[in-house]
């Protein structure tokens, strides 16, 4: 999804079997699956609880089919994939904990995730040291891939280990200023953020464009999260005459904060990034919700061809959870992993190297694939090669897409 913190899948390589007759043994001593194949393991760290779980779940749940129909499809001899998935709870001490218990576990040769692009800050060096992939479905701040001054035009990839299947705030945010200015006709905004990496990250990126454009910013503002009354944000939004406010942030605060400005009798749209494009946003903002907007990464999963499979067999998988944003790109964020692992095992006679996780790293690196999303492939920092966007807009209770493209800097 995102520049926010991230749910992270970790997919690792079990050991082989003791012997190096079987097809999927392994060159040194490690777990076996039991029917002389090898274990591999993808190991999942998301917010499978608390606010954010309606994302982290539906995380969770596409990198496991992923696994599944590895299996079923028997797509690497003598392999056999499963996930583990822990639960980072949106909390950046929470995603460190678990990466370093994923990287414990020599068995985990990648990681999809996190969610959210604080919790990533807090993962990465301990994945990196450990030369384990990781590959993020959603966060979208551009320093995790291309250094803290990004901004400044001096790009550096810290890590070498990361890697993301969504496209950046760096697009992301002016995207949105384009097409609101440009289309939608807004002239003067609001902008308020929650203060976090990915919040604070997209305001930015977006107020840069839209001043660019000619656009008049109102007022700014931030906002606690945790907190449910932003009455003293919303008088300064009523007196601003501002005609759109512009949230960075995620569907928790913003659907309240969207439902509060209305009640205030300030009919005018709220609009924000993939971090509000959930149905739960809608919920919590109220029958007000109508004409409110947000840009999500990709084009609409079910609007693909390439997606069709993905949908229908999600859907017999038997998941309660729908697969939510970034169902389609955690798919694609394991499969890469899991095209990785193919490469390196059908380099090395049927079996896993000793230095598995290395070379599946390395491999990571140049997996080029049609997926769920499209075309999957990184560039020289590990971010998406395809950079298309998404507006929606709340139509009848429900997000609608209303245009998908890239963005035009």
């Amino acid at each position: 999804m995102r520049s926010r913190q991230l749910i992270a899948v970790t997919a690792a390589l079990a050991a082989g079997a003791l012997t190096l007759t079987a097809c999927g043994s392994r060159d040194d001593k490690g777990g076996s699956s039991g029917d002389g194949g090898t274990t591999v393991v993808i190991g999942v760290d998301a917010p499978l609880t608390g606010d954010l779980s309606a994302l982290g779940i539906g995380i969770k749940n596409s990198a496991d089919l992923a696994a599944k129909q590895a299996n079923e499809k028997k797509y690497v001899k003598g392999v056999t994939f499963k996930i583990e998935a822990l639960d980072d709870q949106a909390q950046a001490s929470s995603g460190q904990q678990n990466a370093t218990k994923l990287t414990a576990n020599k068995d985990v040769l990648g990681v999809v995730g996190p969610l959210n692009s604080s919790v990533s800050e807090a993962m990465q060096k301990v994945f990196d040291d450990a030369k384990l992939a990781q590959v993020s479905p959603a966060n979208t701040s551009p320093s995790l891939t291309q250094g803290p001054k990004w901004n400044e035009g001096v790009k550096n990839r810290t890590y070498k280990s990361y890697f993301r299947t969504a496209t950046t705030d760096a697009i992301q945010g002016p995207f949105a200023a384009q097409y609101l200015f440009n289309k939608a006709g807004k002239k003067k905004v609001f902008i308020i953020d929650d203060k976090k990496t990915y919040g604070s990250g997209l305001a930015g990126t977006f107020k840069g464009e839209f001043t660019k454009l000619g656009g008049q910013v109102a007022g700014e503002g931030h906002i606690d999260p945790e907190s449910k009354d932003f009455s003293a944000i919303v008088t300064q939004v009523k007196s601003s005459g501002a005609d759109v406010v512009y949230y960075g942030g995620e569907y928790p605060a913003a659907g309240p904060l969207s439902k509060q400005i209305k009640a205030s009798g300030t009919n005018i749209p709220l609009v924000g990034g993939d971090g509000i494009y959930d149905k739960k946003y809608v919920e919590l903002a109220g029958e007000g919700a109508t004409g409110d907007l947000a840009t999500s990464v990709g084009a609409p999963v079910e609007s693909l061809p390439s997606a069709k499979e993905f949908v229908e067999n999600y859907k017999k998988a038997g998941y309660k959870d729908p697969f939510a944003a970034y169902g389609g790109y955690s798919y694609d964020s394991a499969w890469s992993i899991i095209e990785a692992v193919k490469k390196v095992v059908d380099e090395n006679g049927g079996k896993l190297p000793a230095d598995a996780r290395a070379k599946v790293l390395a491999a990571v690196q140049n997996v080029s694939f049609e997926g769920v999303t499209g075309k999957v492939s990184f560039d020289e920092f590990g971010d998406a090669t395809n950079k298309q966007l998404t507006v929606y807009k709340v139509e009848g209770g429900d997000w609608k897409s209303v245009e998908s493209g890239t963005y035009g800097g």
